[in-house]
């Protein structure tokens, strides 16, 4: 007789939704122990993958893949990113314990066991129904104040405010559509023209790239004293090689790709976003603004055209406009009753944000020392990949290593940003301190606008990341550490000390 049941994919969006909400914990630790360890031909891909990188940086004359691509960032060595990573992680590492305590006492309170365990699989659904019952939290209480098109309207409200500029559909001429979702913005400034175009993909769809991410197809640069070839952003874009159309690029006219994946069909009027969702869509908005707004003599360096350790960095600070009640209530509206968003619902959605922002750090401080791990100098005899990542897990988080997982080969940011993934930290620690020095006041002011367009997005690579960050608010933004830069962490500290009282209190219930 067959068993029955639900065949369940391992891709990361399924897997969480599994981890955070199912009850059976024999559930929960099979979906995480088997999304955790395959597919297992990618052991072989990452091995190989190593040793190529390894070989070349050697005929380049590093001594690592690591020092290869850290070294014409800010950062300039792998010894200074671990110093970073490593004084971070002793700064979270209490608030992280108390939070591991957290979770374990109430996890302990749920099942009437003094001395149960609380395991890797356990993080998700027990973290997820302490900020609901904290916090009176349910997705279906807040996605309804964010339709797509609500959202999209909350990206015009930024231009609007902050530059000055306008935000409007415009037509696709013939065979400029790769997809019948896409649709064509243009941002316009009154004094200036046109300031680019922006193609936006919003939708999932079967054979599309998964994720979200940002694509300079075409850079803006000087063409003369009087002109300037237009950046075109994308967002939320997945150009297929395969596929018979492709851009009808208008000269001068730059482009850029960003991709979103949200549910839903094109066709349909009842796409509401979760709150994750909006954050990402606001980040993935950062980057098109970087390259949108971006002035720069030559293409080479326009917009997000910057070193690694610095690229994340408006992307990360334009997160910060989808968490503010000032913002949200300008667009985020019920999708019946048209009422604004509750500010009350706002603070719950930031205080659940906050319960455990100290394990989410961790986290990624030890993603950040697995690359810098595995692309830095190579052991002889080399070392299993999975070995590497049980040790570090156990050295640097409040957390167990689960044997028999893999992590490591479904951690697609080794491609990609491979002996790079510290730069998440760098740009979060520089995002919180221009927020706070310059944002936070007045965050829809022209005046923040401004500085933020002419002291920043508008050099792209085109200027040092430090002269332009200390420029835009002064000093305590970075360090200069060991002939390299680190970003100060004050700012970010701070707020993970936000939830220094919420977890104290839920230790001791």
């Amino acid at each position: 007789m067959k068993e029955k049941g639900f065949r369940i994919i391992t891709e990361p969006r399924t897997l969480h939704s599994v981890l955070q909400w199912t009850s059976d914990d024999e559930v929960r630790k099979m979906a995480f122990v088997q999304g955790n360890s395959v597919p297992h031909a990618n052991h072989e891909v990452l091995d190989k993958l190593i040793a190529a990188r390894h070989e070349l940086a050697q005929i380049m004359g590093y001594r690592s893949y690591a020092d290869f691509m850290v070294q014409p960032n800010m950062a300039s060595s792998p010894e200074v990113v671990k110093s970073f990573l490593l004084e971070m992680n002793k700064m979270i590492k209490p608030k992280a314990d108390e939070e591991f305590k957290a979770i374990r006492n109430f996890k302990r309170k749920i099942c009437g066991q003094r001395f149960v365990d609380l395991e890797p699989w356990d993080e998700a659904y027990y973290a997820a129904m302490m900020k609901s019952s904290t916090y009176n939290l349910d997705s279906s209480v807040v996605a309804p104040y964010f339709p797509l098109p609500q959202c999209i309207e909350g990206l015009k409200v930024l231009v609007e405010s902050l530059f000055g500029a306008t935000f409007h559909s415009v037509p696709l001429a013939p065979g400029e559509s790769w997809h019948p979702a896409v649709l064509k913005m243009s941002l316009y400034h009154p004094e200036e023209g046109d300031m680019g175009y922006l193609y936006l993909d919003l939708y999932s769809r079967a054979g599309k790239y998964p994720g979200c991410a940002n694509f300079a197809i075409k850079g803006g640069r000087r063409i003369s004293e009087t002109e300037y070839q237009l950046p075109c952003g994308t967002c939320a874009i997945w150009l297929s090689l395969s596929q018979t159309h492709c851009l009808c690029i208008v000269c001068h006219i730059a482009v850029v790709a960003l991709i979103c994946n949200f549910s839903g069909s094109h066709n349909s009027s009842t796409v509401r976003l979760n709150h994750c969702e909006v954050e990402t869509l606001f980040h993935e908005f950062g980057h098109a603004l970087h390259s949108l707004l971006s002035r720069t003599d030559y293409q080479h360096f326009s917009g997000t055209r910057v070193v690694l350790d610095f690229a994340e960095t408006p992307s990360n600070l334009f997160e910060y406009f989808a968490w503010d009640y000032r913002v949200l209530r300008r667009f985020a509206k019920h999708y019946s009753t048209g009422e604004i968003i509750p500010e009350k619902l706002v603070n719950s959605l930031q205080g659940a944000r906050d319960m455990f922002a100290a394990t989410e750090l961790q986290r990624q401080i030890f993603y950040a020392l697995v690359d810098q791990t595995l692309f830095g100098e190579q052991p002889c005899p080399t070392r299993d990949t999975s070995s590497i990542v049980a040790d570090l897990k156990t050295q640097y988080t409040s957390w167990n290593h689960m044997e028999g997982t893999h992590w490591q080969i479904r951690f697609s940011h080794l491609i990609n940003y491979g002996a790079g993934y510290y730069s998440y930290l760098y740009a979060k620690c520089f995002a919180a301190t221009i927020w706070q020095k310059l944002c936070q006041e007045d965050p829809l002011s022209l005046a923040t606008g401004t500085a933020l367009r002419t002291k920043l997005l508008q050099h792209g690579g085109a200027r040092e990341p430090a002269h332009l960050l200390n420029d835009l608010v002064g000093d305590r933004i970075l360090t200069y550490c060991n002939g390299g830069i680190i970003p100060d962490i004050t700012s970010f500290s701070d707020e993970v000390k936000l939830v220094e009282d919420k977890a104290r209190a839920a230790v001791v219930a």
